[in-house]
């Protein structure tokens, strides 16, 4: 039973990745909203592999306009999708970076704090967004607060500790 199991996933994983290959192949403006409907189709399917990149594809290609709809389609992956820890990290940091011009403190901090409460490797990307979210908002006081926590998380992006450095020493006096 066992491995009739293993070979019905194997068989469902290969027929997800045709038709997403399909999808992708046939794809054009003539097609947009065809396209669009299978892509979410694959999303509901909560493959690990690709229904994540059916929803970048939909981001990538504009085919969804409304925020709402993308973050419910955000929400089956981050909530639903059976995924490896990093990579649920990861798209919960897509979500706040898709989301970060129109989220309040308490929506991106709260969205962020899976990530903060872990030593994910998108845990220095989530403290550089959150910092640069202050940033932009000129609270320059609790901006310097996120970026000098970069600098002392275990194992942080070198691209961000260097950003973080040249935002520090540049633009908030350190």
């Amino acid at each position: 039973g066992f491995f009739i199991f293993i070979e019905y996933q194997d068989i469902k994983k290969k027929e997800i990745s045709d038709r997403y290959n399909s999808i992708l192949i046939d794809f054009s403006n003539e097609n947009r909203d065809l396209s669009k409907e299978k892509l979410i189709e694959i999303i509901y399917e909560k493959d690990s592999t690709y229904s994540p990149l059916s929803l970048y594809f939909i981001i990538d290609n504009k085919l969804i306009n409304e925020r709402n709809e993308i973050n419910d389609l955000f929400d089956i992956l981050i909530k639903k999708t059976s995924l490896e820890n990093e990579i649920k990290n990861l798209i919960i940091y897509k979500k706040a970076l898709f989301n970060a011009d129109f989220y309040d403190e308490n929506d991106l901090l709260n969205n962020l704090k899976p990530i903060l409460n872990t030593e994910s490797v998108w845990k220095s990307h989530a403290l550089y967004l959150i910092a640069e979210y202050y940033y932009s908002k000129n609270e320059k006081q609790k901006s310097k607060e996120f970026f000098n926590k970069i600098l002392i998380i275990e194992n942080p992006n070198q691209e961000i500790v260097r950003k973080t450095q040249k935002r520090l020493n540049r633009d908030l006096g350190e």
